[in-house]
């Protein structure tokens, strides 16, 4: 809750105070000293010492949750600041590189990173908290952010920054309050009447920012109808795991890592490959059919899960689990290794949606609003 309540906090502070680079910064910090607040507060000290679970609420409530929120609002933004806007010639006489395109290979490989990222963590972390002990555990993601904050850091000379604007949501608030209040017969939309506003602190290129950013909203809303049937993967997806054959060795959540991993191999593919191939045949698939086609195939993904699970139920030894003496861990004769395929749909899924959600959000918002 604190990652995503915080978004909008780390927002404000990005658009109004700080700019985007210094306040990925500060709360990279503030999630970095979570890290190692968590690391000490499993080790065996602290444990014995009553400091454990304080610890815990302490390093994920106040800083990493916190810490997650400023760096989500505005990372991914920044990313795509660093791409100049328009046309770049490349080798090839006559053919240029456009910026939009570049942006939405962007938000791509930004996303292949962060699933890079979690396919490492689920791969490592685990077993060095099995093998070894969780304080080494915690301790390796804190190294390895430390590392990247230096990396960011140093960076820092050939970055684009975009200065912050001030108080953006007071303008924002305004704005839309004199459009209400100087609203004009036959206007298309009704922030047109802040258009040519004299004397106020808005531009044009503002109201038709703010336009587009509304007109967004009306594509979000359909986001957590999404987000919900994706975080299916760490719940009904689990339970379901857990009534079916699975080996010794595996643990039903590692599945997870199925979907992260289908993510690293298909980003590249998708973007060398597959998009420039529907290209060619004359299918440029804008934001809003991707993003549609992304919800297509999640629905997919899911009456694939229902069917299986209809499935399940007609395998014994135990059926639908109704019957006497069913015991905790019963599971029918099914392969649980099924499950691979709902994990690698959503995975795919998220290339159309997810990805562009991102691309859609920063190409629609006024320069002010980025983040």
């Amino acid at each position: 809750f604190m990652s995503y309540a915080t978004t909008v906090l780390g927002a404000i502070i990005a658009d109004q105070f700080l700019g985007k680079f210094k306040t990925i910064v500060l709360f990279a910090t503030i999630y970095l000293v979570g890290l190692i607040v968590l690391s000490i507060s499993s080790a065996d000290f602290s444990v014995s010492g009553g400091f454990g679970l304080p610890g815990f609420c302490i390093a994920v409530f106040a800083f990493i949750g916190f810490g997650t929120g400023g760096i989500k609002s505005n990372v991914s933004s920044f990313m795509a600041e660093q791409i100049p806007v328009g046309y770049k010639p490349t080798a090839t006489p006559g053919v240029y590189e456009d910026s939009k395109l570049t942006t939405e290979r962007g938000f791509r490989y930004f996303y292949w990173s962060i699933n890079v990222g979690a396919f490492a963590g689920m791969m490592a972390c685990p077993q060095v908290a099995k093998n070894e002990s969780y304080a080494l555990a915690y301790m390796i993601p804190a190294i390895v952010f430390f590392v990247g904050i230096v990396t960011f850091v140093g960076g820092t000379k050939r970055y684009t920054k975009r200065q912050p604007q001030g108080t953006v949501l007071v303008k924002v608030w305004r704005c839309m309050r004199y459009a209400r209040t100087h609203r004009r017969d036959g206007q298309s939309h009704w922030l047109d009447s802040s258009l040519d506003a004299a004397g106020q602190e808005w531009n044009n290129e503002f109201v038709v920012g703010l336009q587009r950013s509304l007109r967004a909203c009306k594509v979000f809303l359909f986001y957590p109808v999404y987000w919900s049937v994706y975080g299916n993967m760490t719940d009904l997806l689990i339970n379901q795991g857990m009534t079916m054959r699975r080996p010794n060795w595996l643990s039903v959540d590692q599945l997870n890592v199925v979907n992260s991993l289908v993510l690293i191999v298909a980003i590249p593919v998708f973007d060398n490959f597959v998009f420039p191939l529907l290209r060619r045949m004359g299918f440029r698939l804008g934001p809003i059919a991707r993003i549609t086609t992304g919800f297509a195939i999640a629905v997919c993904g899911f009456i694939y899960v229902t069917v299986l699970q209809k499935v399940i139920y007609t395998r014994g030894p135990y059926y639908d689990f109704t019957g006497p003496n069913v015991p905790d861990d019963a599971t029918n004769d099914i392969s649980v290794w099924l499950q691979i395929v709902p994990y690698a749909v959503v995975a795919i899924s998220e290339i159309f949606t997810s990805v562009t959600g991102l691309e859609f959000a920063f190409s629609q918002a006024p320069a002010e609003l980025k983040s």
